[in-house]
């Protein structure tokens, strides 16, 4: 039977129903979904390997015997490790998990059994072990020969074999191109619509400037790889592999590319301050800006005397001074006559903007108002009169912002910070608010070069690089939970010289499915062990007034030890408190840690934080560990946090473009993006409406993105 690229994947031969919705379940529905599954990594079926010739670091697969399977308590807690043995002539080698794979995984291993084991080799305690390897048994049915085997993630239901004779089925299967009849394309006189296969999407053009297989050659042969290429292949650096990871790349930045045209195509006001806001404003600060927050203002000043709407960004270190930079920005607008709105993803982190803007913006006469959730009745209706009729100047709030009884009366620019919380559909509802209103975005989570060219290419960028002058060096050090009374014997020493401590903890109160210290038990501990001390608790939970009274408390040192979840990574300004004690510190990603980390070390007491690990913490939750300990540079943490957690992760939520990755790797394809990026734009500036015969397949992939 013909086959097309958009055939139902039952309909493969050897397929069907019962194993169509096996692979349902993984999100393959169609003939390219199937083709689009890249293996993980690559078998060398070539060169067999003893377990005495392992080294650490490698990625290799070995034929080994069980020898056992069991598994075994983590520490004190309720989690589990579970270990498959193994072992051949040379000696043996545990593969551990700590997570099962999926129901039944252990149960299909049997002492005694011929299995393969394919991973990476790790060094722990000064032992060799494989952590999460993909290990199956070794059947008569498996492909014996001398090549290089692709791997695929491991589903229940459909053994590796199976899946490679499905592929290379479906390959066989699907028509040669055709030659396109243009005239008949233009005319619409198509009898029939030519069957659809692996056609190349990218402009002839594109391929030859950079050298890149067509897109049949590379599929085929990420799928069936030639042996002569096995290196290339394992690292991911085949001409088949760099051509799918350069087309994922393209499709990103050329709709980013699209966004950025059109934004500049958009109308907007323009924004020329006058400075009888801001020249005072600057004028009574107790300290002096640094060049880096200069040199950020200026560039959104000169943004807003633009007639397109402003789209920046602003990245910047914990404490780097982005909300002064902000705060500017908003009173250059509400000089040249608009309104301002700063949008935030918490009520404490909106309520801490509020009186701050407060604070200093309102002796000068600017209205500053607050519109949250908790906002209710006839004090909404007041907050909603005063900025639809433009008496509110400066609009401080959540999402409250956006909800569709909202007035403004000239919104011109909108502040949006912690910009991963939000999403495009947000941003847009907010923009439907003011015509076509600059926006101007920070993030406290520095970001690395080769994330923003993905997730904000369309944006322009700002980076402050400098801390003010007066902060603290923070020194951090790691330890596990058996030195916990030694690490509050030093939080006691330093409370009694006057200072405060925070110590957060992941959860607010127990879980049946993870066992770890939560924020509601160990207050009452802690309360328990620092009886001379006033002990207090803040959480997500609480309500804002109780989150309000708890956070004054400890500003004003009524509270010495604050327990808290990471409720705290955002709002909470107390230069006197000097230590952060982060329980189960192994449960944070490096950049979370290191937000956490920027509470203390902001006023003129020598900080410290403690990273407190638990039971048999992997090795990766070290490694974060100690690049806390080595650096407080949050550029070159965020660069490792990218590195080790890959994009997805790093960003805290699904973002567009990131998710649809399935073979590209930001850390490791870096040059091959910068590439793409730079091909996607080129067509745009060469094509801007996408006329010439050569980007239709492109005006294809826009009108799919747009249309869906």
């Amino acid at each position: 039977m013909a086959i097309e690229i958009n055939t139902d994947v039952q309909f493969i031969k050897g397929v069907g129903p019962k194993l169509g919705a096996v692979l349902a379940k993984r999100g393959i529905h169609t003939v390219l979904d199937l083709l689009e599954w890249y293996p993980r990594t690559y078998e060398d079926r070539r060169a067999a390997r003893e377990i005495a010739s392992l080294k650490p670091h490698q990625v290799v697969s070995i034929q080994a015997s069980v020898i056992a399977v069991r598994s075994m308590n983590l520490g004190r807690s309720r989690r589990k490790m579970y270990e498959i043995l193994v072992g051949d002539n040379s000696g043996r080698i545990a593969c551990k998990y700590f997570r099962v794979p999926y129901r039944g995984y252990f149960e299909r291993f049997e002492s005694g059994m011929s299995v393969q084991v394919s991973g990476k080799v790790t060094l722990y305690r000064s032992r060799l072990e494989f952590h999460h390897p993909d290990v199956h048994p070794v059947r008569e049915s498996d492909e014996s020969e001398d090549r290089l085997i692709p791997l695929y993630t491991e589903t229940e239901g459909l053994s590796p074999s199976k899946l490679r004779k499905i592929i290379d089925t479906a390959l066989r299967s699907l028509p040669e191109e055709t030659k396109v009849d243009e005239v008949a394309l233009e005319k619409k006189t198509y009898q029939r619509q030519p069957p659809e296969g692996l056609g190349e999407n990218l402009p002839a053009w594109v391929l030859d400037k950079y050298r890149l297989i067509p897109r049949r050659q590379s599929i085929k042969e990420i799928h069936q790889p030639p042996v002569e290429q096995v290196d290339e292949f394992l690292k991911f650096r085949s001409p088949a592999q760099r051509r799918v990871i350069f087309e994922e790349f393209f499709k990103l930045e050329f709709l980013l590319a699209f966004r950025k045209q059109g934004l500049q195509k958009e109308k907007a006001h323009v924004l020329k301050g006058t400075g009888q806001l801001t020249r005072p404003f600057i004028k009574q600060l107790p300290f002096e800006l640094t060049s880096a927050q200069k040199r950020a203002f200026a560039e959104v000043k000169n943004d807003l005397t633009k007639p397109h709407p402003m789209h920046r960004l602003i990245q910047g270190d914990v404490g780097s001074g982005k909300t002064m930079v902000a705060l500017l920005s908003a009173l250059h607008a509400i000089e040249a006559g608009a309104q301002a709105a700063i949008m935030v993803p918490t009520e404490i982190l909106a309520e801490q903007h509020f009186k701050n803007a407060m604070k200093t913006l309102s002796p000068m006469g600017v209205e500053v108002v607050l519109l949250t959730g908790t906002s209710k009745g006839k004090e909404r209706a007041r907050i909603r009169h005063e900025m639809k009729t433009g008496r509110s100047q400066l609009i401080v709030g959540t999402h409250a912002l956006i909800q569709d009884d909202v007035e403004y009366d000239n919104l011109g620019l909108v502040i949006i910070d912690e910009q991963h919380r939000f999403g495009v559909e947000q941003r847009n509802r907010l923009k439907q608010k003011g015509a076509s209103p600059h926006f101007l975005i920070m993030t406290a989570t520095p970001i690395p070069r080769t994330l923003a060219m993905t997730v904000y290419g369309d944006l322009d960028v700002s980076v402050i690089d400098e801390l003010p002058q007066g902060r603290q060096p923070i020194v951090t050090r790691k330890t596990f939970e058996s030195k916990r009374d030694k690490v509050f014997g030093f939080v006691d020493d330093q409370i009694r010289k006057g200072r405060q401590a925070y110590v957060v903890y992941p959860l607010v109160e127990e879980s049946e499915k993870l066992e770890l210290k939560n924020a509601q038990d160990e207050f009452e501990k802690i309360k328990v062990r620092f009886p001379e001390h006033k002990v207090g608790l803040l959480h997500g939970r609480m309500k804002p007034e109780e989150k309000d009274a708890v956070m004054r408390e400890f500003r004003d040192n009524h509270v010495q030890i604050l327990v808290a979840t990471t409720v705290i990574e955002v709002g909470v300004d107390v230069p006197n408190a000097n230590i952060m004690v982060i329980e189960h510190a192994e449960r944070f990603g490096l950049s979370q840690l290191h937000q956490l980390r920027g509470r203390v070390g902001r006023g003129k007491y020598k900080s410290y934080c403690v990273l407190v690990l638990g039971y048999a913490v992997s090795e990766d939750s070290q490694r974060r560990a100690e690049i806390m300990e080595e650096t407080t540079d949050g550029f070159k943490i965020a660069e490792a946090d990218l590195e080790m957690r890959g994009p997805g992760e790093f960003m805290g939520s699904r973002q567009s473009g990131l998710a649809g990755f399935k073979m590209a790797n930001l850390v490791r394809d870096v040059l091959i993006l910068q590439d793409a990026r730079q091909a996607a734009f080129d067509v745009v500036a060469r094509d801007p409406e996408l006329k010439y015969k050569e980007h239709r397949p492109l005006q294809k992939l826009l009108n799919k993105e747009i249309l869906g």
